[in-house]
């Protein structure tokens, strides 16, 4: 029995009280026999549901009995359908059992919850780009290993193409932008590993050992600033016009970062990047209204730079306002 079926079936008995094989069949798109095995299924498998026989029979939980599997506020359930609706990236297996989901959930968290699912639109790709959303191979095994705790034997290939076979403990798996990343404990301690380049996974059959105190989040936290700070070895600071800091937000993205300014004061801005002249370059275009202030390398290459517009431009020509007579 798949387990979106079973929790569907769950949902259905707990709000309905009772249901029949027809009904679960018609809610659950299965076939009225499935549905009756799942049903028998269930008390196969000790929880408390029973079946009524006779006019106005059918399924029921014993005693009232209730689970948490609804147990949703109506902001939950929302917040829900909204990150895993169907113009989202969410796996067709997940979309499916949300569907089933939201037949079974209240009546007033129904529309709100529809709603939300069809009222954003997550597009991964940047303007121009038309490929189609990328899932790798070998993505579902490692979701399974990490859920499961169990060790894999881990088939990955460099940058080169040089495929190599080590054993790895699954900890956890995080997307950024539109590339999976596997966190795992290895003999050398917590590395990441680009699922992409997965080759090959092998269970075998031993649990995970987690570090102690291990968080997910954090330590993909920590993954991000130190491969921030290898993208981004160096640093510019520079003294910006209040008028161009969103501009140079959205210039930088998240490699810029503006202090406080009194109202009407330029702002102090620190710009990271690969290097100091790629960064000089991009400021150039800014003229007066941004002002490098160190390194002292930025500063003489930005003299450089104007020295060199001269020399093909001539000095800048101002004519005189004309004045009258």
């Amino acid at each position: 029995m798949r387990a979106d079926r079973l929790v569907a079936l769950l949902l259905l008995l707990q709000q309905r009280q009772r249901v029949t094989a027809a009904m679960v069949a018609e809610e659950l798109e299965i076939s009225e026999r499935t549905a009756r095995r799942d049903l028998e299924a269930l008390c196969v498998a000790g929880l408390p549901v029973y079946s009524e026989r006779g006019r106005g029979g059918g399924w029921r939980l014993l005693g009232g009995g209730r689970t948490d599997l609804s147990g949703l506020t109506a902001h939950e359930a929302r917040a829900l359908f909204l990150v895993a609706g169907p113009a989202s990236a969410a796996t067709p297996e997940l979309k499916a059992a949300l569907r089933k989901l939201v037949r079974a959930l209240p009546e007033s968290f129904r529309s709100s919850a529809e709603a939300a699912a069809s009222s954003v639109v997550l597009d991964p790709h940047g303007w121009g780009q038309k490929r189609p959303a990328y899932r790798p191979r070998h993505l579902d095994a490692l979701q399974a290993a990490t859920t499961e705790g169990e060790q894999v034997r881990l088939g990955y290939s460099d940058r080169t193409g040089n495929v190599t076979m080590r054993t790895v403990h699954p900890l956890g798996l995080a997307q950024k932008g539109t590339t999976w990343y596997l966190l795992a404990g290895t003999t050398e301690g917590l590395r990441t590993f680009r699922v992409s380049r997965v080759r090959s996974v092998e269970p075998t059959g031993d649990p995970v050992v987690r570090p102690e105190g291990f968080e997910l989040s954090r330590s993909w936290e920590e993954v991000v600033e130190r491969v921030d700070r290898l993208r981004s070895p160096v640093q510019v600071s520079l003294m910006a016009h209040p008028d161009v800091v969103d501009v140079l937000h959205w210039l930088f993205e998240g490699q810029a970062s503006a202090g406080p300014a009194e109202p009407g004061e330029r702002v102090p801005v620190t710009v990271r990047g690969q290097g100091v002249e790629m960064i000089v370059r991009q400021l150039s275009g800014f003229g007066r209204q941004v002002e490098v202030v160190a390194p002292p390398e930025g500063r003489r290459l930005l003299a450089q730079l104007a020295q060199e517009l001269v020399a093909i431009y001539g000095q800048p020509v101002f004519e005189d306002a004309p004045t009258g007579t």
